[in-house]
């Protein structure tokens, strides 16, 4: 199925979670000099117009970046800066954001000269505007199912790798699909970063993801995850990450930045985070 379009959902609380992980990654990973591949199995468009029509149908950046942004001069950590640097340079003086980076953009903007960023999209429309945007940031975009692209690439030349696995799960199927990539991905890449997003729906089918990861090789396996306080019936009652081979010191780092900006007035949520699978 491929009717699922990210614009309407841009800048929602699940994109600030998985966001704020990924650049807090990256930063950590910058520690060190050597090469990282970094790899997005659904890259979507790149770039979002939080005024579009789209955007404005289901007004889910309302209650997430924008309320984020508003805030953005109460916040402490200096782990936010990557992400909020960025906004600034996208959203020169505003008030409210207007444009708003899917994860490529964010891998992108951080990769330094001797990264590289592979994103892949299978949706036609959407990979046709990624593919535009890609020739212009030097970004190697792939047509193609991500999850089979992401095996195919692996082991990567460089040294390092960090590979973000965030479908949008309209299959339930694609819980176990994850599950089995990722596992086979790790064989190929057993040092490399994972960073993997699931939606908490009231079903719990994520369950499925966690089952298949618990009965599989794959060790030291952290989940984080942010459930909505007024959580609706239907739909999406929070947003969950795993980080397998998260850096040292990410799940303090990681929990400091969410702690921030918890609260009523801002993401009216809750976190929680633990070893899903220790070392």
């Amino acid at each position: 199925m491929l009717s699922y379009l990210h614009a309407f959902h841009a800048g929602n609380f699940a994109d600030v979670q998985k966001h704020a992980a990924l650049t807090l990654i990256l930063q950590m990973l910058h520690a060190k000099n050597s090469a990282i591949a970094c790899f997005d199995t659904h890259a979507g468009s790149a770039i979002y117009d939080l005024a579009s029509e789209r955007a404005r149908k289901t007004a889910e950046a309302d209650g997430g970046i924008q309320r984020i942004w508003a805030k953005r001069n109460q916040l402490s950590s200096a782990d936010w800066s990557a992400m909020l640097g960025y906004l600034e340079r996208k959203n020169t003086g505003r008030q409210l954001l207007a444009r708003y980076p899917g994860s490529p953009a964010w891998l992108a903007e951080l990769a330094r000269p001797q990264d590289s960023v592979t994103a892949y999209e299978l949706h036609p429309s959407e990979g046709n505007l990624l593919a535009q945007w890609g020739r212009r940031q030097g970004v190697t975009v792939r047509c193609e199912d991500g999850l089979k692209g992401l095996l195919k690439a692996l082991p990567p030349k460089a040294p390092r790798l960090l590979a973000l696995i965030d479908p949008s799960y309209e299959v339930k199927s694609e819980y176990q699909q994850v599950a089995q990539t990722l596992v086979n991905a790790w064989r190929k890449c057993r040092h490399g970063t994972f960073l993997i997003w699931y939606p908490i729906l009231p079903a719990a089918q994520h369950e499925a993801l966690f089952d298949g990861l618990r009965a599989s090789p794959v060790r030291k396996v952290l989940r984080h995850e942010l459930r909505l306080q007024q959580a609706p019936e239907r739909g999406m009652q929070g947003s969950g990450v795993l980080v397998v081979n998260p850096p040292w010191g990410f799940a303090e780092r990681f929990e400091h930045m969410l702690a921030e900006v918890v609260a009523p007035d801002c993401l009216d949520a809750r976190t929680s985070g633990d070893w899903l699978i220790p070392e």
